[in-house]
């Protein structure tokens, strides 16, 4: 078998390949076989067609083409192996020659992984704000935990804002009651606008057991975009009332025995969390820089089939909703689709381009993936997923993403291990020690095990970033579904 590889660019090839008439045994045993198996011939059993009557009686061309669709893809595979070109996506297939009992040649043109020259990794600085707690954040935690705290009590009076009340609600679209659309006995907090367009408005003013009839859209469902006709009835009106804060709600809320002490761990508790934060933000910064510093030829194809895909995803997803584009876009605060479509373009090529960068590093340092690599992300991921590990681990093998996922974790140790080197600095030039953010492990006593904090993720530990999850490797690995595969 002769290959060449001819270079197209820096993302395409062209592979040009000749397979000798020997080397294609293999591929006419097998659709022999199939094809004996499907002929019936007056005199032959099924399987026992010799293989010039199966030419005679379906016709050598006919063979031809199933062999050359059966070998193919065999010899495209060995040629990619044996070179180790790492391809992306699917290639374009030609034939080129077809001469019975002498030669197969072909041509494959395909999107390949660009080569990354990476340059000096030494000496990486990186600059984060500035862990500062103010009182007003304090005062928005403690805000917090009085609500919870906050009793409802009944008052006979006319609905006001902030007010809880007990409603009926009977739609009717085209004079027909609409059961998804009714309800009876439920809790809303006027002015919170989060249920349907028009409620506040209906209900402000009304006293227990008055009623008021408005109009609404209908957001969701077949009649999603039509405008129903609503019956709100107040059944009983509440305000809720807060607790005084005061070393009584201290030890009420939390194990501590005074205000002040409460709102102290309050500011303990937030400075961990921007702590926390600025691993998170040093990452950004460190593969901001990254995409910054390195070129990286970026596939157009690879680009093009992920717009794709996540297009159609979110089509299906709105059509669930009963929801249509321009809608997603004005609940996004986008202005357009055109805007929408420039942002996810520009997402894309830079989380294909990190990833790209992080597998270059990866290569470069030799970098690989051992089973408590796996297990460890399989179980974080499973954890924000809110399913087992097991559950998780079958989804990947079921979806076919295992590969991905792996390519994923070895580009999590890359970036890793270039935060440890990196040295990161606040906006006040303290240096920031990450590895101090690191939780220890607590020496347990004979009788029992060591335990370790729970808030155990630290900034170099966290997987690449999704769209979920905070972060430089929301960044970093922001990753296609398919970007990048081989």
């Amino acid at each position: 078998m002769k290959s060449t590889i001819e270079e197209l660019g820096p993302t395409r090839v062209r592979m040009a390949i000749e397979v000798p008439w020997g080397d294609l045994d293999h591929a006419f045993g097998e659709v022999y076989k199939e094809l004996g198996r499907q002929v019936r011939v007056p005199g032959f059993r099924p399987g026992k067609v010799p293989n010039r009557v199966i030419d005679t009686r379906i016709g050598r061309p006919v063979v031809l083409e199933q062999v050359v669709q059966h070998a193919i893809p065999e010899v495209y595979s060995e040629v990619v192996r044996e070179n180790q070109v790492r391809v992306l996506g699917q290639p374009d297939i030609e034939v080129t020659r077809l001469d019975d009992n002498d030669t197969l040649a072909f041509t494959a043109e395909v999107d390949v992984a660009p080569k990354v020259e990476l340059p000096s990794l030494d000496d990486l600085a990186v600059t984060v704000d500035d862990v500062e707690v103010t009182d007003e954040e304090i005062d928005s935690q403690v805000s917090v935990m009085r609500e919870r705290f906050a009793m409802l009590t009944a008052v006979d009076r006319a609905v006001e804002d902030g007010d809880f009340v007990s409603i009926d609600l009977e739609a009717t679209l085209n004079g027909e009651v609409l059961e998804d659309g009714s309800t009876s006995g439920m809790s809303y907090e006027v002015g919170s606008g989060n249920l349907m367009e028009g409620l506040d408005e209906a209900v402000r003013g009304l006293s227990a057991d008055e009623s008021r009839a408005f109009q609404t859209p209908l957001l969701n469902g077949p009649n999603a975009g039509e405008t129903a006709d609503v019956t709100v009835t107040v059944r009983s009106v509440k305000t809720k009332e807060l607790p005084e804060l005061d070393d009584e709600f201290a030890s009420t809320a939390s194990e501590f025995d005074t205000l002040e002490e409460l709102r102290e761990d309050v500011r303990t508790r937030l400075a961990r969390t921007k702590a926390l934060q600025q691993g998170a933000q040093a990452r950004d910064r460190l593969v901001e820089h990254l995409l910054a510093t390195v070129e990286v030829p970026i596939p157009e194809n690879l680009v093009e089939r992920e717009i794709e895909w996540r297009n159609r995803a979110l089509e299906n997803e709105l059509q669930q909703a009963g929801m249509d584009w321009d809608s997603f876009l004005s609940m996004s605060g986008v202005e357009n689709r055109e805007a929408y479509d420039v942002d996810q373009r520009k997402n894309i090529e830079e989380a294909v381009r990190s990833q790209f960068i992080l597998d270059a590093i990866a290569d470069a340092r030799e970098i690989t993936v051992d089973n408590e690599d796996l297990s460890a992300q399989i179980m974080a991921q499973a954890s924000r997923s809110r399913m087992s590990p097991e559950q998780y681990a079958q989804q990947l093998q079921q979806g076919g993403n295992i590969a991905e996922f792996v390519a994923d974790v070895r580009r999590t140790k890359a970036l890793a291990q270039l935060l440890e080197q990196t040295t990161i600095t606040d906006a006040s030039g303290n240096t920031v020690d990450l590895e101090a953010l690191r939780p220890r492990t607590v020496q347990a006593p004979a009788d029992s095990q060591a335990e370790t904090p729970a808030d155990s993720d630290t900034p170099a530990e966290t997987e690449p970033a999704t769209e979920e999850n905070a972060g430089a490797e929301d960044t970093a690995a922001e990753q296609p579904e398919d970007a990048a595969k081989s």
